[in-house]
């Protein structure tokens, strides 16, 4: 079971579906997520999933146009926002599930598939490295102070 998070707001869960899995045991495990009001959607086992595997570019994309100079942070998150009817910018998001966790999955994606498309970009690496996380460090692609709700951009990325 992948858990969309947050897990206690997000309704869907992926049920993974393995070489050997039994209709049985996936339809326990979709009688479960029910029963926890979630939503299951059946999934084959590879990297990423569904799930991942199509946000995950995504948000790499995103960071590659910051890293670039297509655009800013919030123009990006901007477009993807009003644009795409994204609820919260590819950035924000970025932050929000925290870089580390964004770079470890894109690494499982590219060691997973050798593909280069799912090859993390080298500014996403730079503020992991640099211990720049999102939210549960204080500072990614944005500043989170506590008590605040107001999106400020970390000044890393102010023009």
């Amino acid at each position: 079971m992948h858990f969309m998070n947050p897990v206690p707001v997000m309704k869907m869960v992926e049920v993974i579906r393995g070489y050997n899995t039994s209709d049985e045991v996936t339809k326990e495990i979709f009688d479960i997520s029910k029963k926890l009001g979630k939503s299951p959607v059946e999934v084959n086992d590879y990297p990423g999933f569904i799930a991942n595997r199509i946000l995950m570019p995504m948000i790499n994309e995103a960071i590659y146009s910051l890293y670039e100079g297509v655009a800013g942070v919030e123009e990006i998150d901007t477009v993807m926002k009003l644009g795409m009817a994204h609820p919260m910018g590819p950035l924000q998001l970025a932050d929000f599930i925290g870089l580390d966790t964004c770079l470890s999955i894109l690494r499982v994606l590219h060691d997973g598939f050798g593909n280069p498309k799912y090859a993390p970009c080298p500014l996403l690496v730079n503020m992991v490295t640099s211990r720049n996380l999102g939210v549960k460090t204080g500072e990614g692609f944005y500043k989170y102070t506590k008590g605040s709700k107001d999106l400020v951009v970390a000044d890393y990325f102010k023009n």
